[in-house]
């Protein structure tokens, strides 16, 4: 399993639109093949910066969720909302303390 790290930077205008396109879309996200968790950050300083933390079992699921009409649909309804360009990291979890 792994971590998929992505950060945001929006228009201050376009965050509630970005919000909606979140709800509307993050079960869908939840629900895809490999997908364990999901959950969506906002920065406490700068409210325009936004990071999701998705865990998948394998490198293929997320690559099949990235290659998705779906994935294609929301990145399209998403990255237009963007003031920067967004950062990608994907981790391995070292260690946890519940």
């Amino acid at each position: 399993m792994f971590v998929r790290i992505v950060k945001m930077k929006f228009e201050r205008e376009n965050i509630p639109l970005f919000k909606a396109v979140f709800q509307e879309s993050k079960e869908t996200i939840r629900s895809s093949a490999g997908c364990a968790f999901l959950e969506l950050y906002q920065d406490k300083k700068d409210k325009t910066i936004f990071f999701t933390y998705s865990y998948w079992e394998e490198e293929a699921n997320l690559e099949a969720y990235r290659n998705s009409d779906f994935f294609k649909s929301v990145w399209a309804c998403t990255k237009v909302l963007f003031s920067d360009k967004p950062e990608a990291w994907s981790v391995n979890k070292v260690e946890s303390l519940p």
